[in-house]
């Protein structure tokens, strides 16, 4: 009875702790997350991993958008915005892949001569608690 007794403990033990590991992911940022600019938008795309059993994430991109002239200066306060997007990306084998693009649009429009420039990117999944941030222009 004994053997038995121990025999359990020991079973109800390694499926505690193998159970646990499957759970717990470790989530990170994988490779390079890219980030390209066309015209008034920009695309951010990237990985991420060690995210164990989750069926999704949430993640949100924030950058600043400024309407930049020839002379490679910020002509007015009014022509710079917050901009951002949001979405829902599915995990698979503890991989998730996204893609989002953020649109500028201000008023009166950022037009020839001038050009958008974006600063201060973000890159945050919210479902797990973990950012990274791009400084420079892009």
């Amino acid at each position: 009875m004994k053997r038995a007794l121990i025999f359990v403990a020991v079973m109800l033990s390694f499926t505690v702790v193998t159970t646990l590991n499957a759970w717990a992911g470790s989530p990170h940022f994988v490779g390079d997350i890219t980030i390209t600019r066309d015209g008034n938008s920009l695309t951010v795309s990237g990985k991420e991993a060690g995210l164990g059993n989750e069926e999704q994430v949430h993640i949100v991109v924030e950058a600043t958008a400024l309407c930049i002239n020839p002379g490679s200066k910020h002509p007015k306060a009014a022509n710079k915005e917050s901009v951002s997007a949001e979405g829902d990306f599915p995990v698979q084998n503890g991989k998730a892949n996204f893609s989002l693009t953020l649109t500028a649009t201000f008023q009166p429009d950022c037009s020839p001569p001038m050009t958008v420039v974006f600063t201060d990117v973000t890159v945050t999944d919210e479902t797990n608690g973990i950012s990274k941030s791009f400084p420079g222009t892009f």
